[in-house]
């Protein structure tokens, strides 16, 4: 299987979004997930010492003794840009449509996953990268995610905000190629581990084109 973000995305299906205390607690947090077969984490830039926690993080393998993707989450400038790819970092998300940010992957070769919420929003993030943050989801729920997906039939799409993962089954049938989740998993490492056991579904038609078709349009995480 490729190590793209996007085709690691794509398998996992799911995309723990953390919000930690300080750095210490992102890395448990990370090495939790990781030990549960989770590959992809996204830490993010409201962690103090978040930097610091990515770097540790990168260097760690999963379950399977695959190479762990620890992205950055909330990434809105070109200081925090840099700085998250100077960390290790192997994907950038943005809440929201972020030009500069947008400006550093491309110079870069950086993998970044933008946001944007409107039609319009999530078709320039795809024209871009081929991928998009659908941020917050809960506000249109999955009958918006299955009218994007209609018009965007090869898009790598991520809703994130407000989704338990109960209610993750509901967002992958509306075309979702993984979803974003910020709190709910379990604490417990046989629960957790078999939420991942449980995401890890077959993948749909549109996200096998997406994967490979959008890996031109997304460069390769650079090492």
């Amino acid at each position: 299987m490729s190590s793209h973000p996007y085709a690691v995305l794509a398998a996992q299906r799911l995309l723990p979004v953390l919000r930690n205390a300080d750095a210490d607690d992102a890395v448990r947090a990370t090495t939790a997930l990781l030990a549960a077969g989770c590959r992809a984490v996204e830490l993010t830039t409201s962690t103090p010492g978040w930097s610091a926690a990515v770097t540790r993080t990168a260097a760690l393998a999963d379950a399977h003794r695959r190479p762990a993707l620890i992205g950055v989450g909330t990434v809105t400038t070109t200081v925090q840009a840099e700085t998250a790819l100077d960390a290790g970092a192997a994907f950038l998300v943005s809440p929201y449509p972020a030009p500069e940010v947008r400006e550093v992957a491309r110079r870069r070769e950086a993998v970044f996953i933008e946001g944007g919420f409107t039609p319009a929003e999530i078709a320039s993030a795809v024209r871009a990268a081929g991928a998009a943050k659908v941020f917050p989801a809960h506000v249109g729920g999955p009958r918006f995610l299955r009218s994007v997906r209609a018009v965007l039939p090869d898009a790598v799409l991520i809703p994130t905000g407000g989704i338990r993962p109960g209610e993750v089954p509901e967002w992958l049938a509306a075309g979702a190629t993984a979803v974003g989740i910020g709190d709910g998993l379990p604490a417990d490492p046989a629960e957790l581990a078999a939420v991942f056991t449980g995401a890890a579904l077959p993948a749909r038609a549109h996200e096998e084109r997406s994967t490979a078709g959008h890996r031109a349009a997304a460069p390769e995480p650079r090492p």
